[in-house]
């Protein structure tokens, strides 16, 4: 059997560019450095850092990035003008790799209004630039912005004009978000085979979300004939954003048999990248964004919890744990089973006979009815009283912040350490009321459990608003986490904190156990 070989698809990314371009989303030198860097981990073959003409700050990022990341070629990003390039060329010249990334208008409607010049003179322009850009580059990439709003014909004769000027990639963009997935890899497959030379060169897409096609549109350039299509992480980006890296790197990973083509990404950094990205541009992550959105791999359902239990296969297509995304896929709700229960309980080391299962369903519905979700500290506090057996190692106790006008804040905390039945107070500060408990708080965990990461959201409006916060932490190579509910946004991060901290302790015994059941093999 002749197994098909997959086109390989350069991944392009321009979050450091386009992505920072999103209204609010401005990063400084130093975060695109060590931007730059997780991004050449995650395996991109292209990175675009900024833009060097546009400011001193962005003329030195992508100077120290082309300097110091390796591994990943460099793209100087300049309009059709010489100063643009010059700056270009002199920020990526000591670039293990690069080329000059420059674009121009190609539609009618921009010809028009926005650069008020003739067809003629544009294609003069680009004919000009690309033959100057070629002088310090080997590798020169063209963009005709607004490709898809750009009759075919005069599209053509731009993409030919900068092919005989040494072009070696031709990005035909969908920039306003405008194209039909049909419309878009046909307009490939026109320029590929119509321009002359149009066969020697490379295409790239660059798409953006505007209709939300950006990932269905690159795909058909794909099956178009591209070989490149230019991403961002978490589609962040002008407007609605770009086609989103994550999105289509899975989609290709997922029916990449169908598609014909895969990537070089390193999967098991997506999820990390994805949340830098969006901590680094305070860009939140929407709930139901597909691959790294909080609900793309939860379910609430008594059904589908049921069906994953028994197989994964049978409501998931992609495996979250291979993206670096902890495993976290039933979320304790109103539409929630026995099966669910039962399951979340036994993760903890509690077995449950069938009369505690029935107390615990009893005691979870009436309290899943009055709110969102139950928490994780919420059901092993049910746990509890169900079974009669303690089922957590901490609880904590009274908490106090000192806020005002001062540079540091002052907390108070006691903790209880329920197994051993004592109870302590700690102290700290922080520079804001969350930093002050969570650091008393760390005092009171006797094991070396790090803080890793903390979430918030805002569960309704008004007076009665209550807080959800999510924390992960880190203990012995392992991530766990903990989620709380509570009308104080301090004292859910509090107990989520402390949630998060039982669960690893309590999986930790679950291991034990098992370790200690194991036959002895001699």
């Amino acid at each position: 059997m002749i197994i098909p070989v997959k086109k390989r698809i350069q991944i392009f990314d321009t979050t450091l560019r386009d992505g920072e371009q999103a209204p609010g989303a401005s990063l400084t030198p130093e975060q695109k450095i060590v931007l730059a860097y997780k991004l050449a981990e995650l395996g991109v073959d292209v990175l675009e850092p900024g833009f060097p003409i546009s400011s001193p700050g962005d003329f030195a990022a992508v100077e120290t990035i082309s300097r110091k990341v390796q591994g990943v070629e460099i793209c100087g990003f300049a309009r059709a003008v010489r100063g643009d390039i010059d700056a270009a060329v002199r920020a990526t010249r000591d670039a293990e790799r690069r080329r000059i990334h420059l674009f121009i208008s190609s539609s009618d409607i921009h010809l028009r209004h926005q650069l008020r010049k003739s067809r003629p003179e544009v294609v003069a322009a680009a004919r000009e630039m690309t033959a100057y850009a070629r002088q310090f580059c080997e590798v020169v990439e063209f963009t005709a912005m607004d490709a898809a709003r750009t009759g075919i014909d005069d599209l053509i004769e731009m993409v030919e004009a900068v092919i005989e000027e040494g072009a070696t990639i031709i990005n035909l963009p969908d920039t306003v978000g405008y194209a039909l997935p049909h419309e878009y890899g046909e307009m490939f497959r026109r320029v590929r085979l119509g321009a002359r030379g149009g066969q020697n060169v490379s295409y790239s897409a660059h798409c953006h979300n505007d209709l939300g096609l950006a990932v269905a549109n690159s795909l058909a350039a794909i099956a178009g004939g591209a070989t490149q299509i230019e991403v961002t992480v978490n589609g962040v980006g002008e407007r609605t954003g770009n086609c989103a890296l994550e999105e289509l790197v899975m989609a290709l990973e997922t029916r990449g048999d169908a598609l014909g083509a895969e990537t070089g990404i390193v999967l098991d950094k997506l999820y990390d990248t994805s949340r830098m990205i969006s901590g680094a541009m305070h860009f939140p992550i929407a709930y139901n964004k597909p691959v790294v959105g909080r609900n793309a791999f939860q379910h609430e359902s008594g059904i589908h919890q049921d069906g994953l239990l028994k197989d994964r296969s049978t409501y998931e297509i992609m495996d979250p744990e291979r993206l670096g995304i902890p495993r976290s896929m039933i979320i304790l709700g109103k539409h929630s089973g026995r099966h669910a229960l039962k399951d979340r309980a036994a993760k903890y080391g509690i077995a449950l006979d069938a009369a505690e299962l029935d107390a615990l369903y009893e005691s979870f519905k009436e309290t899943a009815d009055r709110q969102k979700a139950v928490s994780d500290d919420e059901l092993l506090r049910m746990v509890s009283t169900a079974t009669g057996q303690q089922a957590q190692v901490y609880e904590l106790g009274d908490v106090q912040v000192l806020a005002g006008s001062a540079p540091r804040r002052v907390a108070a905390v006691t903790v209880r350490h329920l197994q051993n039945g004592t109870e302590n107070a700690y102290t700290s500060t922080g520079s804001g009321p969350l930093e002050a408990v969570i650091a008393a708080i760390s005092q009171g965990i006797a094991e070396h459990i790090s803080f890793a990461g903390l979430e918030l959201h805002s569960l309704g409006s008004g007076e009665n608003a209550q807080a959800e916060a999510a924390v992960m932490v880190e203990w012995e190579g392992s991530k766990f986490r903990g989620t709380a509910i509570h009308q104080d946004i301090v004292m859910a991060a509090g107990i989520a904190y402390i949630a998060a901290c039982n669960a690893a302790l309590l999986s930790a015994q679950v291991e034990q156990v098992r370790e200690e059941a194991l036959p002895v093999v001699e």
